[in-house]
């Protein structure tokens, strides 16, 4: 329960002794304003976390994101996923109740009841096809609904775009998940390992399509990201009022379970 805190305080005392990037001069107004609105002050830092995530990735999550998505059948990466969005709901009820959405929490209650039990512990989504669709929420969210800014960019090691309120949002979102809480009290903390892999690489495959895409077409591969990240953030807080690319932070609302013709381009 303690090591996401380290590891987030860890990092701060690495923002608080790294360098900053430059602002250009007041009298170039238009670099100036860019430079306001890209908010990114630690973009050198940023940049070599980013330099170190995209080794990690190319060289370890990409190849097993594909051989999952490519070796693995739909119907059973479908369960997967399912059962993983099972497992954020608790976290999602909290924040929906911190943020006044009643409705919404009543939805992910009755979801998590019914999908738990009637679902084979959320390996089937039924309420779905009782017509209450899943939605995410998250403690970062929960703080900007308060009113909290969010504050600079930041690329976290191996969690990727951020800022510092999202990585507040993640520490307190895995200090109330209920299933972090039972495996750290029964010692069974490879659990909480073995989900957070899971998820990962679920999401990783969810999105190969669209990263292989910015790769190639992007000429600035981090500032595409960080643009991305921005608005699918406030798409995300807004509850899809803003518009936003379709990719949120949750681990598993990706566009590769749809249509299975859509994920691999096999019939």
């Amino acid at each position: 329960m303690r090591k996401p805190t380290c590891i987030f305080l860890l990092f701060l005392c690495m923002i608080s002794v790294a360098g900053c990037a430059t602002p250009p001069k007041l009298t170039d107004k238009e670099a100036y304003n860019e430079y306001l609105a890209e908010n990114d002050p630690l973009e050198p830092l940023n940049r070599s976390v980013f330099a170190f995530n995209s080794v990690l990735d190319k060289t370890i999550l990409q190849p097993a994101a594909r051989t999952y998505r490519d070796q693995v059948p739909l119907w059973f990466r479908k369960r997967i996923g399912s059962a993983i969005d099972n497992l954020r709901a608790p976290v999602i009820f909290v924040n929906d109740v911190f943020q006044g959405e009643i409705d919404r929490a009543l939805t992910t209650l009755v979801r998590f009841t019914v999908n738990s039990t009637f679902g084979l512990g959320g390996m089937n989504d039924l309420a779905a096809e009782l017509g209450l669709e899943k939605h995410d929420e998250d403690f970062g969210q929960t703080l900007a609904i308060w009113g909290s800014e969010s504050g600079p960019y930041l690329v976290l090691p191996i969690l990727g775009s951020s800022n510092p309120r999202d990585a507040v949002g993640r520490v307190v979102d895995f200090l109330v998940d209920p299933f972090n809480a039972w495996a750290a009290n029964t010692g069974r903390d490879e659990l909480t390992y073995a989900r957070t892999g899971v998820a990962a690489l679920h999401a990783r495959a969810g999105i190969l399509d669209l990263t292989d895409d910015l790769e190639k077409n992007s000429v600035d591969l981090y500032a595409a990201l960080r643009s991305i990240y921005r608005q699918s953030r406030a798409n995300a807080i807004s509850n899809g009022n803003v518009p936003g690319p379709d990719v949120s932070s949750a681990p598993v609302d990706f566009p590769d379970f749809t249509d299975s013709k859509e994920i691999s381009g096999k019939p």
